[in-house]
């Protein structure tokens, strides 16, 4: 019997595929608005030390949140012809292991919000608790993609918490965009699964109400989340660069609910992946160079 020995690279490319490090476009550009708001907008001093405590909480965090979440669903994800060739059901990383790289990511993010401040400490295991417990919604609720939605939005909040040690309205709007954005494009999401999710009593929008009434319901959540952007640039006075990438992230999100239709999913990838990650890069750089215009 032979044993295949993986090269470091290999392995680390294995790893970042199993916690889909691409899908970090999705929360990060809104941890860099909440850190650059703080900065600039409510004058606190920069430091790139800090910087880069809070890159690696939300590195950390994401990691333990996603490999949990494989590890957690991998007999589900073996039986569902569409993820059947993740990396555990492949038998590329073995279940144990997946389980040990998440405690090891979920120390080290509270290892590191301890070298933050206090606040950020202290708040560190709620943070943790909600995103990893997203993984066990399915079982029980329906409204799955919400609590998804709750673990992101802690990304503005938590990287203005991280520089300013204290709260304020305006990153709780963008945490509210993000919240609403994210279940509303994980709803779209699902609809690739409301078949299975059936068959296997798992909960979800879609399995629940239908195609095109959860289509319905991501629509109305995506309503919500373009207020929120659009309440937070009222509400901060921002400037015009900020309402060019208002324009543009409100575009996309719309456009994204043209791509798919209750009898047509081929689009779904497109619009999950793709359309989400351009509104989220494009609304990041145009808010931050807003902020630092300001």
């Amino acid at each position: 019997m032979t044993t295949t020995t993986v090269s470091f690279p290999t392995r680390v490319k294995q790893y970042l595929s199993l916690v889909k490090f691409s899908h970090t476009v999705f929360a990060l550009p809104f941890a860099l608005i909440g850190f650059t708001m703080a900065v600039t907008y409510f004058h606190q001093t920069f430091r790139w030390d800090l910087f880069i405590k809070m890159l690696l909480c939300m590195v950390f965090a994401r990691s333990a949140a996603m490999a949990f979440n494989r590890w957690l669903d991998r007999r589900y994800d073996a039986m569902n012809p569409r993820t059947a060739q993740r990396e555990i059901p492949a038998g590329i990383i073995k279940p144990q292991h997946a389980l040990i790289f998440t405690v090891i990511n979920s120390v080290l993010f509270v290892a590191t919000t301890a070298l933050i401040n206090k606040s950020c400490l202290i708040l560190s295991p709620i943070a943790l608790f909600v995103i990893l417990f997203y993984s066990y919604t399915k079982r029980i609720t329906a409204l799955c993609h919400l609590v998804l939605g709750a673990g992101l939005a802690l990304a503005p909040i938590g990287a203005f918490l991280a520089v300013t040690d204290f709260f304020d309205i305006l990153p709780v709007f963008f945490s509210f965009a993000v919240f609403t954005w994210t279940a509303g494009f994980d709803i779209i999401y699902a609809l690739q699964d409301e078949e299975f999710d059936k068959s296997q009593k798992l909960h979800s929008i879609p399995a629940a109400l239908g195609k095109k009434n959860a289509l319905m319901v991501s629509n109305i959540l995506h309503v919500f989340a373009a207020l929120f952007v659009i309440g937070a640039g009222v509400y901060g006075q921002l400037g015009w660069l900020y309402w060019i990438g208002t324009a543009i992230y409100v575009g996309l999100l719309f456009y994204q609910h043209t791509l798919v239709k209750p009898n047509d999913l081929s689009k779904v990838n497109m619009a999950f992946a793709n359309m989400n990650g351009i509104a989220s890069i494009s609304f990041a750089v145009f808010t931050i160079l807003s902020l630092l215009l300001q």
